[in-house]
């Protein structure tokens, strides 16, 4: 089975139940993990420790994940000096999907690559886009499912970053 297939199965299953036991929660130490970005650099969150980091899990095929992905480069870019540092991690089965994505459609910050496996230590991706907010002591503050309100995303960046 694809990645693209597991998550779709993943996403209608997600609706059956209304709690998701295992689901990362406000407060959770986020997971440390070290992977390599599109350039072969390796990307390991605890590194960001200090910083709010925002971990957004994303495919090119994920139309709400396209639309969020250029908000996220510009916050990248103008929010970065205040201490924001965007990852993304794609969760499509191919990384040559993942270049030629890019190539059309650059962004200002790390992309690794993610798998079902990746995904579990976050508590399952049971559909995308799924972006967390992770604090400057590598705590879980904010964890957005689906198509969020980029307008209220942002203010809780903001507000974060101001603490």
């Amino acid at each position: 089975m694809t990645m693209r297939a597991f998550l779709l199965v993943l996403a209608a299953l997600a609706g059956l139940f209304s709690d998701h036991a295992s689901a990362m929660k406000l407060g959770d130490v986020a997971p440390d993990f070290t992977r390599a970005d599109q350039g072969d650099k390796d990307v390991q969150l605890s590194r960001y420790r200090g910083k709010l980091v925002l971990l957004n899990f994303w495919a090119s095929w994920c139309p709400p994940c396209r639309e969020e992905m250029p908000v996220f480069s510009r916050w990248q870019k103008t929010l970065q000096p205040a201490g924001l540092q965007v990852i993304g991690v794609s969760m499509d089965d191919d990384r040559s999907e993942v270049k030629r994505f890019l190539s059309q459609y650059p962004v200002s910050y790390p992309i690794v690559m993610g798998d079902a496996r990746f995904a579990e230590q976050f508590g399952g991706v049971l559909g995308l886009p799924l972006t967390y907010l992770i604090d400057a002591q590598g705590r879980v503050v904010a964890r957005y499912q689906g198509e969020a309100d980029l307008a209220k995303m942002e203010a809780k960046v903001k507000e974060m970053l101001r603490r």
